[in-house]
């Protein structure tokens, strides 16, 4: 029996006895004589409507939408948000207790009913305080209903009324361009969310009574303007590297074709130099790629000021980052530095010194380009499409091919110290470079070597390239219409179509892979490198020199190890650095 139907035969068995219509009307049921249909009176109705606002979640850089459901009733004053909150969304009615009564109003005696639906998602983080204030405002009757349906809201409140910056401004206000509604969001982030759409309307009030004051007409808030971060910084320049030319030439391919890259050499050789200068050579980002990037960082709260990032990432964690540190995840599952370095490089230092599961969660993200994270309470995925830049001493002493300074373990030393890489692990880095200690005799004061800018400007040369390539092939249905921009990520048709080499090419190939043991990746990696170099050389097809030189980045395989001779793709063997020569 329904709820409505118990409270008729009560009301009908009150009238039998003699309860007077007047007193139903006062508990705010109305008596139809002719139909015992039994309704509620008008005033009743508006006073038990459920106000609505919307806010939204995060799931990775998914939003999901979230509706704020507030109930006004009669019964002892309480103040109650329900739907799976955590610690920060449980404790948001106190700061929305305080923010009201900081701007002169009070919640009303009555009881208080938050639900946050769907009720079965967990909500996270503070963003929830201003669409629950402004669902309170909306029941209480100061904000008018119909306006605020039109809004998606989030914002942390301050004690005194004030809308504190939270993360995910940027993909929440794509949602709600994509949900045709407007965006209300702190006021230090509106230029974040202004990057949605000039057609969008974006309130981004720096407190709470600015908010009601726009709504109710009193007072009017600009729309904000979209800002980009100032990257006006001059960037470290490659005329400060002396020496070192077959490094200098390997970055250069690198950086033309986004591969991954592992130099080996000693202490002091130049390594980290010559990845802190990747950046001064690569192109800035396209507008949809610093999207993206602005996207990753707004959700892990490294937006700063909510300017978008308009330069690749470089991200350089040390090698005592955890797992989850590289690859994202924790309690509460956050990007990793993988994920931060999105259409951007990667560069880790001392790669044998991290932790080998750290090190091993890499392989699968450098293959798909995406993190999935798995927990028991969800599922979270990540884009993390990186070009890895890794440095390591030739062994733990660092000067294993020096017999003054080499210690009394080598060669076994070297031999253990890669064992620490593995196999799947070295078989996804495109370029294996050989960095030496420096000759004393390039540090002399000379002639400057070449610097950052002509060799930006072969790399964008051999990138627009690349892109155009890329249009051409997506336009003729390859790859489902969506071919990589980059020679490093091409696979499958693509890569045959534009990386076959001639027929000298293909002998040489055919060499390396029954003298090298090349797996099928490697093989495909080679082809990759091959493609790069013919770029940069402004070729159409592959030569058998772009080949020669792409093999000279594979490794060699130890001699007369069984383990090498395996596919380095399936197994973990031990590696030495060097140059493959046929």
């Amino acid at each position: 029996m329904s709820v409505s139907h118990r409270r008729f035969l009560a009301c009908r068995e009150s009238t039998a006895l003699g309860t007077s219509d007047a007193t139903l009307a006062s508990r705010g049921w109305r008596v139809n004589k002719a139909s015992h249909k039994l309704t509620r009176n008008q005033a009743v109705r508006e006073c038990l409507m459920v106000a609505r606002v919307h806010t939204v979640a995060f799931s990775g850089v998914e939003v999901l939408p979230i509706q704020v459901q507030v109930s006004l009733t009669g019964g002892l004053p309480a103040f109650t948000i329900v739907g799976l909150p955590d610690k920060a969304v449980a404790e948001s009615r106190e700061r929305v207790r305080a923010a009201l009564t900081a701007i002169g109003l009070a919640l009303p005696p009555k009881r208080i009913v938050v639900n946050l639906a769907p009720a079965d998602l967990q909500k996270e983080g503070s963003h929830y305080d201003l669409p629950v204030a402004c669902g309170v405002l909306t029941a209480m009757g100061v904000l008018p209903a119909e306006e605020m349906d039109a809004y998606m809201i989030l914002g942390e409140l301050g004690l005194d009324g004030s809308i504190a910056a939270v993360a995910g401004v940027l993909p929440a206000a794509l949602a709600a361009r994509r949900d045709e509604r407007g965006l209300i969001c702190p006021g230090a982030q509106g230029g974040e969310a202004a990057w949605a759409g000039d057609d969008m309307e974006v309130l981004a009030p720096a407190g709470l009574l600015e908010l009601i004051n726009h709504l109710k007409g009193s007072q009017t808030l600009g729309r904000p303007r979209p800002e980009a971060r100032d990257e006006d910084a001059p960037l470290a320049d490659l005329a400060d590297v002396k020496g070192q030319e077959s490094a200098r030439r390997a970055l250069e391919v690198a950086a033309a074709g986004g591969h991954n890259m592992l130099m080996t050499g000693p202490p002091g050789a130049g390594k980290s130099m010559l990845a802190a200068r990747l950046p001064g050579i690569l192109p800035p980002l396209a507008p949809d790629e610093a999207l993206e990037v602005s996207m990753i960082h707004s959700v892990a709260g490294h937006l700063a000021e909510g300017r978008l990032i308009t330069r690749r990432p470089f991200r350089a964690p040390h090698h005592s980052a955890s797992m989850p540190a590289l690859v994202g995840g924790g309690l509460r599952a956050r990007p990793g530095e993988i994920s931060l370095a999105h259409n951007g490089v990667l560069f880790l230092d001392e790669l044998p010194e991290f932790s080998r599961p750290a090190l091993e969660a890499l392989r699968q993200p450098l293959e798909t380009g995406r993190v999935a994270i798995a927990r028991a309470n969800g599922h979270v995925t990540y884009p993390a499409q990186v070009q890895l830049i890794a440095a390591m001493n030739p062994c733990k002493c660092g000067y294993l091919d020096d017999p003054a300074l080499a210690c009394s373990k080598a060669p076994r030393c070297g031999e253990d110290y890669r064992g620490r890489l593995s196999g799947p692990l070295l078989d996804r880095i495109d370029l294996h470079v050989t960095v030496p200690a420096v000759d004393p005799f390039a540090l002399a004061p000379a002639a400057s070597p070449e610097g950052s800018a002509p060799v930006a400007a072969r790399v964008r040369t051999a990138r627009e390239g690349q892109w155009e390539r890329a249009a051409v092939l997506s336009r003729e249905g390859l790859g489902g219409g969506r071919v990589p921009r980059l020679n490093a990520r091409l696979d499958g048709e693509a890569l045959d179509r534009v990386a076959a080499p001639d027929a000298a090419g293909r002998r040489l190939i055919g060499e390396a892979v029954e003298r090298l043991h090349l797996s099928a990746r490697s093989y495909h990696r080679l082809l990759r490198v091959a493609r790069t170099l013919a770029d940069l050389d402004g070729r159409d097809a592959v030569a058998r020199l772009h080949v020669a030189e792409a093999l000279s980045y594979r490794p060699i395989p130890l001699a007369g190890a069984g383990a090498a001779r395996q596919d380095p793709g399936a197994g973990e063997g031990r590696r030495r650095g060097g140059r493959a020569t046929l």
